[in-house]
């Protein structure tokens, strides 16, 4: 085997090894030797990361006296910080110091290392209700995607007499990043009197809806007098049947911890909870009726119930979370009710609705009612969309799947890219096998960059082996392109030579390799898949034994040249099960072929392969199915040379 199919990626050029760039202080370039491996002095700074992770003030200050000249001061000097802002739990500390924060922000004003710790500091601003001060601060955030934070704009907007009840029910949708900003933010609301209780039992269904209980319990306090009774609550949120037994009181409180009692209930055993629903419904309004058929109608979704429709369309009207509108406009899908498709999606909110998705299915069931042109209309406004809808919609329109022209830099313009602030130390960081601090420092000088410049990066990341910042640096680029790079094809010869063997299209091993690892050679998931292909050890051992490697070490399984030809054949076994379908295979690749298998034999009749796609259950592996086939379609345009249809690769999915 080549020496270079077994280094180990660094994701660090050669052609950077000497260079030394100003990012939060200076950093040089490491040179990706096989035999690298870091000095004490990383050691000790990868310590402190973890201490600042764990917001242990004292040990980080101890570890950072340890690398006074470390080559990343900005960093040492944030892990040093940011602990002193937060308690062990990660709650703000009203008695964080703000002193060294704004020296801080002063010294490192404009990196991206300062929003960072500007994002920080905001969230210490905001649990002090010290809004003249992070007024100040929030003007001056860069990124501004921290839901906690944007809480506490709102909250800040509203102490000053501002009514932003609107632009807060649009901003509450995903309980899992409220924080003590959003539920915080609740409670001001309901105290001005911007929220009513309707608005409050919304927030908490929805957080007991989508199992955030501990954020659900503190929203309750929000209710204030008509906080209801601690043991009525906890029989309804604990022991729903229980507190359903005692039937509905004519009041309020007690018709929404019904609600409530269905929520729960309805998570654990959606037919148990339409059963007990249909005996206390008549007690409640008919507003009160379609929201408690929404959450069952929900959760039975989710797992695939035939019924699901059914109960989905007693909640015509009804304000839903985001995920239970669009389970229901899947349900109706799979249902092939295309009246209810497109009802369901006119009644989704505007941010919502107008998602691709949302817009191609729309258009879909608009197209099947007879409405040709206004169909068009709406495919057209996401055909140009490099993604798995915007293709649908383009066959939709009567269009194969072709590539943008190709735009070429010059190696000047490439050239240009070494003296980029913040690429050298993002290269180090990726050398500790730090991903978050590197993209962090890579992806910041990017968002002032024009198409050529995001390309000539591009183009500097694929010299330097750094495939995964080549694929989605390329990727941002608005109107003119490089398909090249956004579709980068390394290792071509091993992945051509092992698809083929096994009978699979390179371009769906590429599309798939894409997804799964972005080319990062030393990728490793969350539950310990490798490689680039991102097999679990179990499947490894058990692919390696049946094609006749034996017994492998973990070394062995992530070696390029061993993890594609394991990656390849496991694609191919699972192929083999599901009938020749790339969408099975695909979802028994992400998510074990056992599952995909029981949702295909949850069917009661064929449907398109993107319904199939759209109402798989997990989103991680529906996504992953329409990202994996979308990029292959590019790698086959890429390939082949000529038009491609999306739908054709598809097919149909049948019980």
């Amino acid at each position: 085997m080549s020496k270079r199919f077994n280094r180990v990626y660094l994701a660090v050029g050669y052609a950077l090894a000497a260079a030394t760039l100003v990012a939060c202080g200076t950093a040089s370039a490491v040179r990706p030797d096989a035999d690298f491996s870091p000095s004490s002095d990383d050691r000790v700074f990868m310590q402190l990361r973890e201490a600042a992770r764990a917001n242990d003030a004292g040990r980080a200050a101890a570890l950072a006296a340890q690398i006074p000249n470390y080559p990343a001061p900005g960093y040492v000097e944030y892990f040093t910080i940011k602990p002193q802002l937060f308690d062990a739990q990660g709650h703000a500390r009203p008695d964080a110091p703000d002193a060294p924060v704004l020296s801080f922000l002063q010294r490192y004003e404009g990196q991206a290392i300062a929003d960072r710790m500007r994002n920080d500091y905001l969230v210490v601003l905001g649990g002090r209700h010290d809004w003249r001060n992070f007024e100040q601060q929030y003007s001056r955030f860069v990124l501004n995607d921290d839901t906690q934070v944007k809480c506490y704009a709102l909250e800040a907007r509203q102490s000053r007499g501002e009514n932003i009840a609107e632009a807060a029910r649009a901003l509450l949708v995903d309980p899992k990043w409220y924080g003590d900003g959003c539920v915080d933010l609740i409670a001001a609301l309901a105290e001005s009197g911007q929220f009513t209780s309707d608005d409050i039992w919304q927030q908490i269904r929805l957080a007991y809806e989508q199992n955030y209980t501990t954020t659900g319990a503190n929203i309750v306090d929000a209710l204030g007098q008509e906080r209801p009774k601690s043991e009525l609550l906890d029989n309804a949120v604990n022991k729903p049947p229980l507190y359903l037994a005692r039937g509905v009181m004519p009041n309020t409180p007690a018709h929404q911890l019904t609600l409530l009692a269905i929520t729960r209930m309805a998570r654990n055993d959606p037919a148990m909870a339409a059963a007990t629903f249909s005996s206390v419904a008549p007690s409640l309004t008919p507003a009160e009726r379609a929201i408690g058929w929404g959450t069952i109608g929900y959760q039975a979704a989710l797992k695939r119930m035939p019924s699901a429709a059914d109960w989905y369309r007693l909640s015509a009207n009804a304000p839903l979370s985001n995920p239970a509108y669009e389970w229901r406009t899947r349900s109706a899908l799979l249902a092939g009710d295309w009246n209810m498709v497109r009802w369901s999606i006119e009644q989704m909110p505007s941010t919502l609705r107008s998602q691709p998705a949302w817009v191609y299915w729309h258009a879909r069931a608009v197209k099947q009612a007879g409405d040709a042109a206004t169909a068009n209309q709406e495919f057209q406004s996401i055909a140009d969309q490099y993604n798995f809808y915007g293709q649908l919609a383009l066959e939709e329109l009567g269009q194969k799947i072709t590539l943008p022209p190709r735009t070429t830099v010059s190696d000047a313009e490439i050239a240009q890219m070494q003296s980029v602030p913040g690429f050298a130390l993002s290269q180090r960081f990726y050398a500790l096998n730090m991903r978050l601090e590197g993209n962090r420092e890579w992806n910041w000088p990017l968002r002032s960059m024009t198409d050529r410049q995001l390309l000539a990066a591009a183009q500097y990341a694929k010299r330097i082996e750094l495939y995964d910042r080549t694929v989605n640096t390329a990727d941002k680029t608005k109107t003119e392109h490089d398909f090249t790079l956004r579709y980068l094809s390394p290792f071509r010869e091993t992945v051509e030579r092992d698809a083929q063997s096994t009978g699979l299209d390179t371009e769906w091993a590429y599309g798939l390799i894409r997804q799964e690892s972005r080319f990062i050679i030393n990728a490793r998931s969350d539950v310990g898949a490798g490689g680039l292909m991102q097999l679990m050890p179990g499947t490894a051992q058990l692919v390696a034994k049946k094609i006749g490697l034996g017994s492998l070490s973990r070394a062995q399984m992530n070696d390029i040249d061993t993890n594609i030809l394991l990656g390849t054949n496991y694609l191919s076994m699972i192929y083999n099960q599901f009938d020749n379908s790339p969408v099975l295979a695909t979802a028994g690749y992400n998510a074990g072929p056992g599952r995909p298998r029981q949702w295909r034999q949850d069917l009661r009749a064929p449907v398109e392969g993107a319904v199939f796609a759209e109402t798989i259950p997990f989103s991680e592996t529906r996504d992953y199915v329409k990202n994996v086939l979308s990029n292959t379609v590019y790698y086959a345009a890429l390939f082949e040379g000529r038009p491609q249809s999306l739908k054709a690769r598809l097919g149909y999915i049948a019980p």
